[in-house]
């Protein structure tokens, strides 16, 4: 959950680094997850967890990154959070000093003190539960702690709390129903249907092959690799983005690179690939698709790949929204056959794996 719900922070265009708080005996997992597949953008771990969810938020505001103006404190148990959420949240925290994303409740409330009787119902006019990430002013945020703990308050179910205790404005924003947080098991098979483990999926497939050339870098799987010859093309002709972006085109029957991309179109010469995918990522989005699983298996007798891999991954899980985990790139050899063989040309299979990202598409 953690790593979902890290990866869809960092890979927002407005969000600078991370910090993880975590248990004071809890570092080496999470340590090791982020040496073997690297963060987009700066993440530190601190062993600072506290007592309550409010001592462990405290602990982490001290070591923050010097200057950042605002803080976005996030669940990990709420691996779902959208950049649309994300956006709504920033416009608001720029304009107001908070932010903070709720939805209206829906239900009839009792309240019945026994849990059994009911004593009263309760209107539920103006009555709104919230979710995170809630986003602030730092030095409010700071402030609204530091005050809180002068107080003897240590049991906040959220950092509004503290900023309403401390008389700071807290604003409202639109939530999001599919930002659940995990709690009960039957959250978790909420949790599977809004991912697509339990949807209707989509499998597309993807090929491309361009040839070796001088003055050219070799640009593969969003990575630049040292090899004195690049491949030729009207883009940067990575032919492992090129495969994956028509697998998942092919996957959403949404066309071709080359019909999106035209090599005709002076807006795509010599245009980093990476770019294309990011564009591909957001057509899916729009015709309400999203990417589940990527498999990409890049055929080249040199140069040898496998150092670039985990690089490949990371690059391509940041660009589509995914964890490294569900990216898999290979690389083979053809056995010295046909152009491949000869060191002449640079190939690439992909499948892609896409999902229904609301239980229906808009398809037409």
């Amino acid at each position: 959950m953690w790593r979902h719900a890290l990866w869809h922070l960092l890979s927002h265009p407005a969000v600078e680094s991370a910090t993880l708080a975590v248990a004071p005996d809890g570092l080496e997992p999470y340590e090791a997850y982020l040496q073997r597949y690297p963060a987009p953008k700066p993440v530190q771990v601190l062993p600072c967890g506290g007592a309550t969810r409010q001592h462990t938020v405290r602990n982490a505001l001290d070591s923050l990154p010097a200057g950042v103006p605002m803080v976005a404190v996030h669940d990990a148990a709420r691996p779902l959070v959208s950049h649309a959420l994300l956006d709504r949240l920033i416009k608001a925290v720029q304009r107001y000093g908070t932010a903070v994303p709720s939805l209206p409740i829906q239900d009839t409330l009792k309240r019945a003190p026994n849990g059994k009787q009911v004593q009263e119902t309760v209107s539920r006019t103006g009555l709104y539960r919230v979710q995170t990430p809630q986003l602030f002013r730092v030095d409010w945020l700071i402030n609204a702690h530091r005050r809180a703990y002068e107080e003897g308050f240590e049991h906040a179910t959220d950092d509004a709390q503290l900023l309403e205790r401390a008389g700071y404005p807290v604003y409202l924003v639109e939530g999001d129903p599919q930002n659940i947080k995990l709690t009960t098991p039957d959250d978790l098979r909420l949790l599977r249907l809004y991912t697509g483990e339990s949807a209707l999926t989509r499998t597309g497939i993807g090929y491309d092959i361009h040839q070796l050339t001088e003055g050219r870098k070799l640009m593969l799987g969003g990575v630049e690799i040292d090899y004195p010859l690049g491949l030729q093309g009207h883009s940067d002709a990575d032919v492992v983005l090129h495969a994956i972006s028509d697998a998942l085109l092919g996957a959403a029957a949404l066309g071709d690179i080359g019909q999106h991309f035209p090599n005709t179109d002076p807006r795509w010469k010599d245009a980093p690939s990476l770019s294309l995918l990011k564009q591909v990522d957001a057509l899916l989005t729009q015709h309400g698709w999203r990417s589940l699983h990527i498999d990409a298996m890049v055929i080249a007798e040199a140069p040898k790949l496998a150092p670039y891999i985990p690089e490949m991954r990371t690059q391509i899980a940041h660009t589509l929204g995914l964890l490294p985990e569900q990216v898999s790139v290979k690389a083979t050899t053809n056995e010295g056959m046909d152009a491949v063989g000869a060191r002449r040309a640079i190939a690439c299979y992909a499948v892609a794996t896409i999902y229904p990202a609301n239980g229906e598409t808009n398809d037409e």
